[in-house]
């Protein structure tokens, strides 16, 4: 389900999508938000966000609510593994 082994970003660095890759077959996908601060072709930054693909899943859901249950319990996971969040 890791793309790489980048370090872990912030909770509000992440985007949670929803798509249906074939009918019925509903995949949950994490997104990175990336900093685009050095790039001088963007010229407002803030209309625009450029994300990657941080972790999706394995299996397709039946549903939409279903995938979307399982990447909102996947976030919980990365919440919890934050040192942040034992404070």
């Amino acid at each position: 389900m890791h793309c790489d082994h980048a370090p872990m970003p912030a909770l509000n660095d992440l985007a949670l999508t929803v798509e249906e890759r074939e009918p019925g077959q509903f995949y949950w996908t994490l997104l990175e938000a990336l900093d685009n601060s050095s790039r001088s072709d963007v010229h407002d930054l803030h209309d625009t966000l450029d994300y990657r693909v941080y972790r999706s899943a394995a299996r397709p859901q039946t549903s939409y609510s279903n995938a979307l249950a399982m990447g909102v319990a996947e976030l919980q996971k990365i919440s919890a593994s934050l040192p942040s969040a034992a404070s």
